[in-house]
């Protein structure tokens, strides 16, 4: 497994090892179809990585799993389906990084505690950003662009993939460590940001691979850095931001599997031996890294761990940073 989150690939290091030394789950389990609720829309790499491991999970498992997407409040709304539903192993959920660790510190009422209402059965994926900007700025490192925002402060725009998303927190904490003001704008997406940038309209954004990928690789947008804390595979050449002169910086979008809490853990640890069986396939982890997403399996335990130190990470940059949700 190619990981690139330092501080995740610490607590997943564990593996599958401690789920398979677990109790096995019951003989019966499953006995009927099992549901997971997707907290995205249909048609995003979120869903479609859900939906290139469900037919191998229906295969392995013996029932049919099925996918229900259910979209909104920053996936609020999906999790807390899954939350109230019965802890038997029937009822799953697929929630990002914002419903599972930030939301908590971005919504004034949560309608569940990520923390106590939900179990952790296994990362998916991590979502590397990158830092890009057009050929028109004079800075051609990161270097040189924090100490163009520090020459004049609070001009230059960052735009990013719409508020409280992963992007806007990591264009939140680059301005932090970096101690520049940048003046933030909102997109429906990494898409729309990447063309304003293109079309010179904008500066500089924070965005995923696929929105920057081809540009980057054609010259048309500059590669600042990637978020993560190790370099991509696909972008070799182009810093992480720790790398490029803001050492400890590290943020990365993820998803994952929960369940809800109680889950007995012999259910959460099959589920989570078959989730992770899905996603070392050399074929599913090709065709993510397509998506621009890299495979991160893992334990439950370490899961949980990760979510946890995700959830302390953000509720800092939040707060320093003032953002609210409503």
């Amino acid at each position: 497994m190619n990981m690139f989150l330092r501080g995740a690939a610490a607590l997943l290091a564990a593996g599958v090892l401690s789920a398979q030394a677990q109790a096995p789950a019951p003989a019966d389990f499953p006995s009927k179809p099992i549901r997971i609720v997707v907290t995205f829309p249909p048609g995003g790499s979120t869903d479609a990585v859900v939906r290139m491991i469900v037919p191998r999970l229906s295969e392995k498992l013996g029932q049919q799993v099925v996918v229900d997407n259910r979209p909104g409040a920053g996936g609020n709304i999906g999790l807390a389906i899954v939350a109230k539903a019965p802890p038997d192993g029937y009822t799953l959920g697929v929630g990002a990084a914002g419903a599972l660790s930030a939301n908590a510190s971005l919504y004034a009422q949560m309608p569940f505690d990520p923390l106590k209402d939900l179990k952790p059965v296994s990362m998916l994926a991590a979502i590397p950003f990158v830092l890009v900007g057009h050929p028109s700025l004079k800075a051609r490192t990161l270097k040189d662009l924090i100490a163009q925002a520090k020459a004049d402060p609070a001009k230059l725009a960052i735009g990013h993939g719409g508020n409280g998303t992963a992007m806007h927190l990591s264009a939140a904490l680059l301005g932090q460590m970096a101690d520049i003001k940048l003046v933030e704008v909102p997109y429906k997406g990494s898409g729309p940001a990447a063309l304003d940038v293109l079309a010179g309209q904008l500066p500089l954004a924070v965005v995923d691979l696929p929105a920057a990928l081809q540009q980057i690789k054609a010259g048309k947008l500059i590669a600042f850095a990637v978020t993560s804390a190790q370099r991509l595979p696909t972008l070799p050449d182009v810093p992480t931001a720790a790398e490029a002169g803001l050492p400890g910086y590290d943020s990365t979008g993820w998803f994952g599997v929960v369940a809800p809490a109680g889950t007995p853990a012999p259910i959460v640890a099959r589920l989570n031996a078959e989730i992770t069986a899905a996603l070392n396939d050399p074929q599913i982890q090709a065709s993510m890294r397509n998506l621009g997403v890299e495979p991160a399996p893992g334990s439950a335990d370490s899961f949980d761990g990760y979510i946890r130190s995700e959830t302390r990470k953000w509720a800092k940059v939040i707060r320093q940073a003032n953002i609210k949700l409503d």
